[in-house]
């Protein structure tokens, strides 16, 4: 298994921000270790770079399970429900119900906070408007500060750019 420091070291030079940016979210301390390695696991997750989840599973292990994880697939189907719903013309399909079960939003065996806080990084990586507003709100409404749901923000950029770049450094077979 790879750490985040040799994630970092496959980092090509040409991306250099990047590196810098992994190393100041590995060094973070606003968030509890739950949240920020949860933020890290469910966002490499949703990138869907092996080695990157990899690396951020075992870095996690020492602090949490890996039920930050299960964020990624449910939102995944979240996502893709949601953005269909909203950017489809015909206005019927809001107000069907989309039978997708999602109990582990309701019930993740961790701080609900937390679980939301996993689920918006994971949906800004996806691009579903209609998820983030959801999630955000759903955080305001139980008391996490801008501060948090902005860092959470900032752990999905970062972690999916430092997947694109990783993946940029590799050889193309021929």
């Amino acid at each position: 298994m790879s750490s985040i420091e040799q994630i970092s070291d496959r980092i090509p030079d040409f991306a250099k921000d990047v590196r810098l940016n992994l190393t100041s979210l590995v060094a973070d301390e606003t968030l509890s270790p739950q949240r920020k390695y949860g933020l890290l696991l469910a966002s490499a997750t949703a990138t869907r770079n092996a080695a990157l989840v990899a690396a951020i599973e075992s870095a996690a292990s020492a602090v949490m399970t890996s039920v930050a994880i299960a964020a990624a697939p449910v939102e995944a189907m979240n996502n893709v429900y949601y953005r269909f719903a909203n950017l489809v013309s015909d206005p019927k399909y809001k107000t069907m119900p989309p039978r997708l079960r999602m109990d582990v939003i309701g019930n993740p065996g961790v701080d609900k906070s937390d679980f939301e806080l996993w689920s918006l990084a994971v949906s800004v990586i996806n691009g579903c408007g209609v998820c983030i507003d959801a999630h955000e709100k759903t955080l305001r409404a139980a008391g996490v500060d801008s501060e948090a749901i902005h860092t959470a923000v900032r752990f999905a950029a970062i972690t999916q750019s430092v997947a694109i770049a990783i993946e940029a450094a590799e050889p193309v077979p021929t």
